[in-house]
């Protein structure tokens, strides 16, 4: 058993898969960044992230894949789902090694979990991109804070840049500690220590416009106004915006007046 380290990247795992089939690797198990104690007394092998590599898998992925195919191999990958470094590499393996497209062999318990991580990445990101609350800071930068179960910043980006093209933005990730920052030109990775106890009226006064207070309740008074008690259903709603978002979202949060 050889366990294969990377840096956590798709194209690192792109570069891992390359290295696979370049060394005749065999039953390998993929592990991102830090060796635990149990890798130290077992076979490694130590990737660097070579494009080069990547690419050559990435051009013969597209050759045996359709168009969507070959996105729904990102997607899934940025699921993060337990043990999916495995999954897509027996995934990749019966693509290669099948003279037909397999993508719809759902007897097939990779191809069917690839399926199922594509569509969670997927859901999440649409989530994401409704559930995104951005507020105000005194230099005029927008920010949000989000703790997505998969990795979707990635897939995020375009619609948020294309949908507030004419202000400063970050999106930062509390669960992976990186954001996204459009700087009203190009969106970039950024990594930062981050306060993400958005609803401590300390930390917002330190940052906040002057003006970001009003504004939130607001959007509070507006978001209790449409909701009709007699047609409440808690358990659609839940349903419909699952409670591991509410602690990022104005409109579940008290009014920070009544928080001091």
């Amino acid at each position: 058993m050889t366990h294969v380290i990377y840096d956590g990247s798709y194209e690192g795992w792109l570069t891992a898969v390359f290295e696979v089939y370049e060394y005749k690797l065999e039953d390998v198990i993929f592990a991102k960044k830090e060796v635990s104690n149990v890798l130290l007394f077992s076979n490694t092998h130590f990737v660097t992230t070579d494009n080069n590599k990547a690419n050559r898998v990435l051009n013969g992925l597209q050759k045996k894949l359709s168009a969507s195919g070959f996105t729904n191999l990102y997607y899934a990958f940025l699921s993060e789902l337990n043990q999916i470094d495995e999954t897509l590499f027996r995934f990749v393996q019966y693509v290669f090694s099948s003279s037909q497209n397999i993508e719809q062999d759902f007897s097939n318990n990779d191809v069917l979990n690839v399926r199922k991580a594509t569509h969670l990445t997927g859901k999440e990101s649409h989530r994401m991109k409704a559930f995104v609350r951005f507020k105000l800071t005194k230099d005029e930068l927008y920010y949000a804070i989000v703790e997505p179960d998969c990795n979707v910043l990635p897939i995020i980006e375009n619609h948020f840049k294309n949908r507030y093209a004419d202000q400063r933005w970050l999106i930062y990730d509390a669960k992976r500690k990186y954001g996204i920052y459009y700087d009203l030109e190009n969106v970039s990775t950024v990594e930062l220590t981050f306060d993400s106890k958005i609803s401590s009226s300390q930390f917002l006064a330190e940052i906040a416009d002057e003006d970001e207070e009003f504004f939130q309740n607001l959007w509070r008074n507006y978001f209790t106004s449409v909701n009709i008690e007699s047609r409440k259903n808690t358990k659609l709603h839940i349903k419909h915006m699952p409670k591991r978002y509410w602690k990022n979202l104005i409109e579940k949060i008290p009014d920070l007046k009544n928080k001091r």
